[in-house]
């Protein structure tokens, strides 16, 4: 791609699209760092800085990103073969730019759907092929629906430049949606329960920034002044508020006495508040609580189970959005009809080998599968002969013994 060092997209190319960001911009720049009914500002930094988030964020971007991802060209028959030669095999499975690894560029793209709900990329076309995808940001990209149903993006760039886009310039996958145009994103729609876990979370920390402790009261029968008062206050917070100075001996003088506050955060329910956030939050991105490291409730006969749900509820709909939206954004017509992107989960959906190893042999040996069935159902290529049904020999066949069948054959 070094050669298109010297082409311009449409924004770079001159003056003409600069347009000032205007009052319908800047509020919904504002808004997307919406605030919770907890009081916690939620946006992107706010949202990661939640360590649950984070991990199921992390986990599910990680997971996509690792999982290799091939370009193939249909046989006319059965099967397929890896479309090496095709420049979207490269653009989809090793470098979707200059700067970007195509795991980098799916762990992204992934990321932003789960922010935001949408991920965007400008499709640098040259003759007619795709041979560049530049991610756009999902917070100053927005999709218009026109009134002839054709699809339309308003992208503000980074140097305050504007362009309207069509939607043959733009590499778009969507979350879950509504209206088919925008998909709905966790900082919008989860917005208050990530609040009530941030704010939980908060609440945590100044506990230990006022020594790990709800607080407490010094009494005196005595009757202070100001600049008494003042001065207690002020060296007792000194010498015993704070993490580092948990344990400290403390010396009382002039009739003072410490008493504790009774409220403890059992009372309060807070580690069940946090655990309730944390569960919701694995819920919502359906993400097994044991794949960041909550282990309450898992099991040795039970973690398989949640593994393999795990790929077949929450990986395989993101892998699915993206391997539609290849086919209809970067193939050409005449390859769409026989060429396809897919993600390898296999490896992922094994689990127990022994068991599925069974499963193949007890299927093939009563006739439900071919084992060109079995090599379908791995990925692989079938081969030649392998598409008998075999029949046990102890079986019937069409009413008659195997042995008469013999003799009449």
């Amino acid at each position: 791609m070094k050669w298109l060092k010297s082409w311009s997209p449409p924004w770079r190319k001159g003056a003409d699209t600069s347009v000032p960001i205007g009052s319908r911009e800047l509020l919904e720049m504002i808004a997307a760092g919406a605030t919770a009914v907890s009081g916690v500002s939620i946006n992107p930094t706010t949202a990661m800085r939640y360590a649950p988030f984070f991990a199921c964020l992390k986990v599910l971007s990680e997971d996509v990103g690792k999982l290799p991802v091939k370009l193939y060209k249909e046989r006319p028959e059965r099967g397929a073969d890896v479309a090496k030669a095709h420049p979207i095999h490269r653009l989809i499975s090793r470098r979707p730019n200059d700067f970007m690894t195509a795991s980098e560029f799916w762990e992204m793209c992934t990321a932003h759907q789960i922010l935001r709900g949408n991920f965007y990329a400008w499709k640098n076309v040259v003759n007619g092929e795709v041979v560049e995808l530049l991610p756009l940001s999902p917070l100053t990209t927005k999709p218009k629906l026109r009134e002839d149903w054709s699809l339309v993006y308003d992208v503000t760039f980074a140097d305050g430049k504007r362009d309207i886009l069509s939607a043959d310039q733009v590499f778009h996958v969507r979350a879950l949606t509504l209206d088919g145009v925008r998909g709905l994103g966790a900082l919008e729609y989860a917005r208050e329960c990530l609040g009530s876990g941030i704010a939980a979370e908060r609440h945590g920390a100044k506990l230990f920034v006022n020594g790990a402790n709800p607080g407490g009261a010094l009494q005196t029968d005595q009757i202070l002044t100001d600049e008494v008062f003042n001065r207690v206050r002020d060296t007792w917070n000194e010498k015993h508020q704070g993490i580092d100075n948990s344990h400290k001996v403390a010396i009382l003088e002039g009739g003072l006495k410490w008493a504790s506050v009774t409220m403890t955060n059992a009372d309060a329910q807070w580690l069940e508040n946090r655990k309730h956030t944390d569960n919701q939050i694995c819920g919502m991105l359906r993400v097994p609580p044991h794949k960041i490291a909550i282990l309450d409730r898992s099991t040795n006969n039970n973690i398989e189970h949640q593994a393999l749900e795990y790929v077949t509820d929450a990986l395989l709909p993101i892998v699915n959005r993206i391997e539609s939206r290849i086919r209809l954004s970067l193939l050409n017509e005449r390859d769409e009809e026989s060429h396809y992107a897919k993600f390898n989960v296999t490896a992922l959906l094994r689990g127990d080998m022994n068991a599925r190893r069974q499963f193949y042999k007890d299927m093939v040996f009563i006739g439900a599968f071919s084992p060109n069935d079995v090599l379908e159902l791995e990925d692989r290529n079938p081969r030649e002969g392998g598409d008998i049904y075999l029949t046990p020999s102890n079986m019937n066949i069409n009413g008659r013994p195997a042995d008469e069948n013999q003799k009449h054959a």
